[in-house]
């Protein structure tokens, strides 16, 4: 019989992918990491039962998190990224020849290296010299940095429960905005507009505590619930939909999604959609 894993979401929906092959079932201090092998994804990663990234479909999450901030925000220096122990979203970040300086604070110090043995494919740089890895919990990073202020602040934390519940908390981030350069941007995966509507709209309304410019968008990733999923930009004044040509002609030429029409068509959303944001 196939050995089947489950994402169940609330007890109302459920998500599941046969596995060829389990590789890893273990328990950190913070949450339980599974990571197997499937047919049609590849290796993926699961915390706490829920469905976190593939080999086969990691890029359209990594690209549209990391690019259209990326592209567009004015300065791109000094990159902090809260989570994203997979490593894909560093990995994006270090493509761009103007970064001098990546944070990359993930809680969970065994997610990284379970991620270096079984998700290698990712072919992510952690021996860059730009990379400053600590692990760590990233709230408290956010309360406690008294160093240069960022450019680009990214989190790519999972969905908002256990330690990452308090990464979309107002006090969160007003605490980013204190890190950041007065021109610089915030960008958060926001969960699925579909099945996660409410985190979603929460996630937003939080975010306009903080910033006077908060910019949701969307683009599709295949292994989460619905397929669709989405992120938020924040700053004070930049406007998302405009990249640079000339970042994005380092990262277009290698994309395997991401490109200058993509971006712009991300930030138009569904009607009802707009208007439950407001």
């Amino acid at each position: 019989m196939p050995s089947w894993y489950e994402e169940d979401q609330k007890s109302k929906t459920r998500f599941s992918l046969v596995a060829k092959q389990p590789l890893v079932s273990a328990q950190s201090p913070y949450q339980k990491i599974d990571l197997f092998e499937s047919e049609q994804f590849g290796v993926v990663l699961m915390l706490d039962g829920l469905f976190q990234t593939s080999e086969r479909d990691e890029h359209y999450y990594h690209e549209m998190l990391i690019h259209p901030v990326m592209t567009s925000a004015p300065s791109i220096k000094r990159v902090l990224v809260i989570g994203g122990g997979d490593g894909g979203s560093i990995r994006e970040v270090l493509r761009y020849a103007e970064v001098e300086h990546v944070t990359m604070c993930e809680i969970d110090g065994l997610v990284i290296e379970l991620c270096k043995q079984h998700l290698a494919s990712f072919n992510v740089p952690w021996t860059d010299k730009r990379l400053d890895l600590r692990v760590g919990d990233g709230i408290a990073f956010m309360k406690e940095h008294k160093g240069p202020l960022y450019d680009v602040i990214i989190v790519d934390g999972s969905d908002p429960i256990g330690p990452a519940e308090g990464l979309i908390a107002e006090s969160f981030y007003a605490a980013c905005k204190k890190c950041l350069s007065p021109e610089g941007a915030l960008v958060v995966q926001s969960e699925s507009p579909i099945v996660m509507r409410d985190d979603l709209v929460r996630i937003v309304k939080n975010m306009r505590t903080a910033f006077p410019r908060v910019a949701p968008y969307l683009g599709p990733v295949p292994i989460y619930p619905s397929g669709s999923w989405s992120y938020t930009l924040a700053s004070e004044k930049l406007d998302p939909r405009v990249p640079k040509p000339e970042r994005l002609a380092q990262i277009e030429p290698t994309a395997k999604y991401y490109n200058r029409d993509i971006h712009q068509a991300a930030f138009a959303l569904p009607s009802d959609l707009k208007r439950e944001l407001g």
